[in-house]
């Protein structure tokens, strides 16, 4: 059992949680609790830290796959160490990045997002979880977008990030080229924007830009897209979150679908 918090392996986990430039550099990510422990692709698993009280209480479910995966037993005060929640779940486990290209994205369905430089965690991974939900094929995101590795992100995605394609492009520009030449259309929604977004037809291959909370999408991005859309507002109210924006045209592609 590992009872000290000074353990190197400790140390290392933390400074995973709380640099992602220590992530990229191992290609590794921390998942925290049960729910996500049980998702986490076996074959994808690198390591298992649980506690004692865990154990202890764990499900017939639970014993069969810690028995499959392996783990190291840890103090209560080194769980809370490594944890980045208040109150952990006596499981984390470190898991190996994913390597997606945009073929596996295309290969998918015909739905698609583009996020063009995100900062929020919880929108990212709310992001994720509603383009399950709408029956997305995968995610692009700039390298502006924050990371999808995030410990907040993740936890947002409630499990998404297992089963959702998704890439970081450094020219978004000509990754949207490219989709154009596959015949995809490309919808960026635009405070701006000349279309309402219930006007046009996304029964076919369609790809939805999101842009950053405050700046929303760079004019070479927009530029870039076949159409820029609206969603009408009442009262005051100046735009809407990003990831409830991503929720409403997603779902309005959802809803003209299951017309087919």
């Amino acid at each position: 059992m590992i009872s000290s918090v000074t353990n190197a392996a400790v140390k290392r986990i933390v400074l995973l949680q709380t640099r992602d430039k220590a992530r990229r550099e191992e290609g590794l990510f921390i998942v925290e609790g049960v729910r996500m422990y049980m998702e986490v692709p076996v074959q994808r698993l690198d390591s298992v830290y649980v506690t004692e009280s865990f154990l202890d209480h764990a499900g017939q479910d639970v014993r069969e796959r810690l028995a499959d995966t392996g783990y190291e037993l840890v103090s209560e005060d080194v769980m809370k160490k490594m944890s980045d929640t208040m109150t952990p779940q006596g499981v984390l486990c470190l898991v190996r990045y994913y390597d997606y290209t945009v073929d596996d994205i295309l290969g998918g369905g015909s739905l698609y997002l583009i996020l063009d430089g995100l900062q929020d965690p919880g929108n990212l991974g709310t992001v994720f979880r509603t383009a399950e939900a709408a029956g997305a094929g995968g995610i692009i995101m700039s390298r502006g977008t924050v990371s999808i590795y995030n410990p907040k992100s993740i936890r947002s995605t409630m499990g998404t990030l297992f089963r959702m394609p998704f890439i970081y492009a450094d020219d978004l520009c000509e990754v949207i080229a490219d989709l154009k030449e596959r015949g995809v259309r490309v919808y960026a929604a635009h405070l701006h924007g000349a279309v309402d977004y219930t006007a046009c037809d996304y029964r076919g291959a369609s790809a939805f830009v999101i842009g950053n909370e405050g700046a929303g999408v760079s004019d070479a991005v927009a530029g870039a897209s076949d159409s820029c859309l609206y969603i009408p507002m009442e009262g005051e109210v100046e735009s809407l979150n990003a990831a409830v924006a991503a929720s409403v045209l997603m779902y309005e592609a959802h809803r003209q679908r299951r017309s087919l």
